[in-house]
């Protein structure tokens, strides 16, 4: 069977080392983390192949990427731009996705312990929040994970 954890793990840092902004799983990176930052949620999951207790299965995992911006601390009267969301959902999309063009290989590596991925795809992109005027802005993207054990 192929684990989850480890692909949300795995996921998590590559985002965070490809984009520089941190991540959360489900919730702020940290205690008072001020935007921008990221934030992973696990949604769904299909299984095909093999029964669980055969090896050879493979597995789809989807999950949400939200980048959130927000004021700049060092202006008492920023707030969130839709500028800074659809950059970093850009570099969110770059990191997850990119390839090499010369070499057709992914920019950036997903290793996951037991499986290999044999696909990642964007499945949705909501896009931003609506409305400029509020202080923290939300970019929404969906991504499929691709394995095989």
């Amino acid at each position: 069977m192929i684990a989850r954890l480890p692909v949300t793990l795995a996921l998590s840092s590559l985002i965070t080392t490809a984009t520089g902004f941190p991540v959360g799983r489900g919730r702020q990176p940290t205690a008072g983390a001020t935007p921008p930052y990221y934030l992973l949620y696990s949604i769904t999951a299909d299984l095909a192949g093999a029964p669980f207790s055969d090896r050879n299965e493979d597995a789809t995992y989807l999950y949400q990427v939200t980048a959130v911006s927000g004021p700049d601390p060092t202006k008492p009267d920023s707030y969130g731009v839709a500028d800074q969301a659809e950059l970093m959902a850009d570099r969110a999309r770059t990191a997850i996705l990119g390839r090499d063009p010369a070499t057709g290989q992914w920019l950036h590596a997903l290793t996951i312990p037991g499986a290999r991925v044999i696909g990642r795809s964007l499945d949705i992109e909501a896009g931003g929040t609506s409305d400029p005027s509020d202080a923290i802005m939300s970019y929404v993207q969906r991504f499929r994970i691709d394995l095989s054990s």
